[in-house]
């Protein structure tokens, strides 16, 4: 399933964000923001090119050949594009990297979470009495998580570590 990723070590970004506020170090505290946002950059980066690059298939084709696509927009883009990065140094402090779901349209809200199960199944040309399926390549997101991850944790650790010794 398709969800966001979080770098949280929210012990110590509680504890560092106490620090910065007490010491009145707002330009260390943007700082700190901007070096988090940079870390979760290349994780986001590489989302985007996993699912630009999936490789959708379908059964083949019987009949007649099928008419224009109802709509215009490009499926993966789309989706690429609704890749966001938040992060905040307050409340519940971190990275996350997440689908957004208000950049989808509508019609598109559960497809990030089909595609990354592999299995895609829709009426042919918007005619709801035929359907058909297609197949992805599963897991796209939760593999480039996977990947990605240890790469982020070690960068947002390495932040953190840096601010600390600031503030001592």
């Amino acid at each position: 399933m398709v969800s966001d990723i979080r770098i949280t070590n929210t012990g110590s970004l509680i504890e560092l964000q106490r620090r910065l506020r007490a010491a009145g170090h707002e330009n260390l505290r943007a700082s700190m923001q901007r070096r988090l946002r940079h870390a979760a950059e290349p994780l986001r980066d590489d989302l985007q090119s996993a699912i630009r690059g999936l490789d959708i298939s379908s059964q083949g084709r019987r009949g007649r050949p099928g008419g224009p696509s109802p709509t215009t927009r490009p499926l993966r883009a789309t989706i690429a594009d609704a890749i966001r990065i938040s992060v905040r140094t307050s409340g519940n402090p971190g990275a996350r990297v997440w689908v957004d779901k208000g950049r989808l349209p509508a019609d598109l809200l559960k497809m990030p979470n089909a595609l990354n199960t592999g299995r895609i199944r829709h009426p042919v040309y918007g005619n709801r009495r035929r359907w058909v399926q297609q197949n992805a390549t599963p897991l796209w997101w939760d593999s480039t998580v996977r990947k990605g991850r240890p790469r982020m944790e070690r960068e947002a650790a390495r932040v953190l570590d840096d601010v600390r010794r600031r503030l001592e």
